[in-house]
C-alpha cells in the first residue's frame, strides 16, 4: 500500500500534469531569492532575508482604516500573505496597471485557489493584505564585474504605494472593497523582471508557505541552468530556515517541503545527498505563456 503522503505528492503532481488551462501567476525575482517570515513576528519587528547574492529588509509601517487613530500593522508572513502577494503582482502584470482591486476579482481568484473566503480565513486576508500595504521594503544586491571586482547597492520602496481602505463593518461582502495601487519602482522591477508561475501549482501548495517559497525559487532557477548547481546545506538553511537554530533541524523540515514543491513542479531535477542539494538544468514549470 502507498504510504499517505507518497500518495497525495502522486496526487499533486497528477493535478498539475492534467492542468490544460496553463494560467498563469506572477512573482518578481527578487521574491524568488528570499520571502517574508513564516510565522508572525513581533508588530514592531524589523524582518531581514538573506538570499543568494541579494537580501530583502522589510519595516513594518502603520494605516488608517477607521475613525480611530493609525494603527501599526507588523510584517505580512505565512502562506497567506504569500498568496496575496502573488495575485497583486499577477493581477498588475496581467492588466499592465499598477491599480489593483482587492474585490471580487481577488475573491474569485481566492476560489480558484481552493481558498474558501469567508469567516476567519477573510480576515486572516485582510490582515495580511494590510500588513502588505503598510510595509516598506529594501532589497540590498551585491554584484560582480568581469574583472571579479564586488559591489553592493540596494533599492528602497514599498509594495503598495497608496491605496482607498473601505471600512470594515463586519458584513463578509465588505471585507475586500479595498484599491490599493503598487509602488512605481516595485511595478516597474516586476515588469523588468516577471517570473512566471503556474497557478494549479500555486494551489497545490497555498496552505504550506516554505513549500511555496521552494517553488517559486526553483520556477527562477532550474531553467536557467547551463549545467548542475550543488547547494550546501549551510547556504540552504541561510536562505530557507529561518527560524531553525541547526541546520539537522532544519533539513527534515526542508526535505519534506521540496517532495511538496517538486510534485507540483514534476520536471524539476533535483538530487539531495547528505552534504546539498543539486539543481538539474530543467524545463521551466509553464510550457506556454500567453
Amino acid at each position: 500500500m502507498v504510504p499517505t503522503k507518497q500518495r497525495h505528492l502522486v496526487d499533486v503532481a497528477a493535478e498539475v500534469l492534467a492542468d490544460e488551462a496553463q494560467n498563469l501567476g506572477i512573482t518578481y525575482s527578487g521574491f524568488c531569492l528570499t520571502g517574508f517570515p513564516h510565522k508572525r513576528l513581533p508588530d514592531g519587528e524589523v524582518w531581514e532575508k538573506r538570499g543568494h547574492n541579494v537580501t530583502l529588509l522589510v519595516e513594518p509601517g502603520r494605516l488608517k482604516t477607521g475613525p480611530g487613530p493609525t494603527v501599526l500593522f507588523g510584517v505580512p508572513y505565512g502562506a497567506r500573505a504569500r498568496m496575496i502577494l502573488i495575485y497583486l503582482q499577477t493581477q498588475a502584470v496581467r492588466t499592465g496597471s499598477r491599480e489593483v482591486h482587492l474585490g471580487r476579482s481577488m475573491r474569485n481568484w481566492m476560489g480558484r485557489m481552493g481558498m474558501a473566503v469567508g469567516g476567519e480565513t477573510a480576515r486572516a486576508l485582510r490582515d495580511q493584505a494590510r500588513r502588505i500595504s503598510a510595509c516598506s521594503i529594501k532589497f540590498f544586491w551585491t554584484v560582480t564585474d568581469e574583472a571579479g571586482r564586488a559591489s553592493d547597492g540596494f533599492e528602497r520602496g514599498a509594495i503598495v504605494r497608496n491605496g482607498l481602505f473601505f471600512r470594515d463593518d463586519g458584513e463578509q461582502g465588505n471585507l475586500f472593497e479595498d484599491i490599493v495601487t503598487l509602488d512605481e519602482t516595485f511595478y516597474k522591477a516586476l515588469s523588468d523582471h516577471p517570473v512566471p508561475l503556474l497557478e494549479s501549482a500555486i494551489r497545490q501548495l497555498k496552505e504550506r508557505s516554505m513549500a511555496l517559497d521552494i517553488y517559486i525559487w526553483l520556477a527562477y532557477r532550474l531553467h536557467a541552468l547551463a549545467q548542475p548547481a550543488p547547494i550546501s546545506w549551510t547556504s540552504l538553511h541561510t536562505q530557507f530556515g529561518t527560524g531553525f537554530k541547526l541546520v539537522r533541524q532544519f533539513k527534515p523540515h526542508f526535505l519534506d517541503a521540496l517532495a511538496a514543491a517538486t510534485a507540483a513542479y514534476p520536471d524539476a531535477r533535483v538530487n539531495v545527498t547528505e552534504t546539498s542539494v543539486t539543481l538539474h538544468p530543467s524545463r521551466p514549470p509553464v510550457a506556454r505563456i500567453g
